[in-house]
């Protein structure tokens, strides 16, 4: 949605750089840091504090979700009292998913199913009343998803903070992974839930 020029820049502010070449700086780190991931990213450039909730927004993520037609959705969780950026963006994130799907609702592409959300954890998980209700072993790609980080140079307080709260969530993990438990050290992230998880009846 932006690219954190004013909310999370503070030292290319202090170092004398204009607008443009924050969002130039931000959007390279962002670029670099994807390219890690093996992942693409879409630019909306909607500006940051603060970032408007706004049809016109809305509509462009509706048009995401029609033309990706993704199978789990990401967000911010609903509260955060440091940053209003994030509540907005988590409003139109799931605004656009129930529009997405409404097959009288205008827009290009095809409708969508109803693709799980999820709300990653933010570095403030106590004050914006998250709860650990998913935990995923990230194991194996936690190597990559620090490289990744890295490319984030904006961001270099959080690389250690998300180092260190994998290996708490990690902990978490192999405590409720069942009677067999998991041999190695493990790293973990954690999600909140908005909706019912769905399960199958087992035959």
């Amino acid at each position: 949605m932006t690219f954190g020029e004013r909310g999370e820049s503070a030292k290319a502010w202090r170092e004398g750089r204009t607008l443009a070449e924050i969002k130039a700086l931000r959007r390279e780190e962002a670029e670099r840091s994807a390219a890690t991931l093996g992942a693409e990213v879409r630019f909306f450039d909607a500006g940051d504090y603060p970032l408007a909730v706004t049809p016109e927004l809305t509509d462009r993520l509706v048009e995401v979700y029609r033309a990706t037609q993704p199978d789990v959705v990401l967000t911010h969780p609903v509260e955060d009292p440091y940053n209003g950026d994030h509540p907005a963006a988590n409003r139109m994130a799931l605004e656009a998913r129930v529009l997405a799907q409404a097959i009288g609702y205008p827009g290009e592409g095809e409708i969508i199913g109803a693709p799980p959300v999820f709300y990653f954890e933010p570095h403030q998980p106590e004050m914006s009343g998250f709860r650990p209700e998913v935990l995923l072993d990230i194991t194996e790609g936690w190597e990559t998803k620090r490289k990744a980080m890295e490319c984030l140079a904006a961001q270099r307080h959080l690389w250690d903070y998300y180092t260190d709260l994998a290996v708490r969530r990690g902990v978490q993990l192999r405590r409720n992974a069942g009677p067999l438990g998991l041999a190695h050290r493990t790293m973990a992230e954690a999600y909140m839930r908005p909706y019912p998880q769905i399960a199958k009846e087992l035959a």
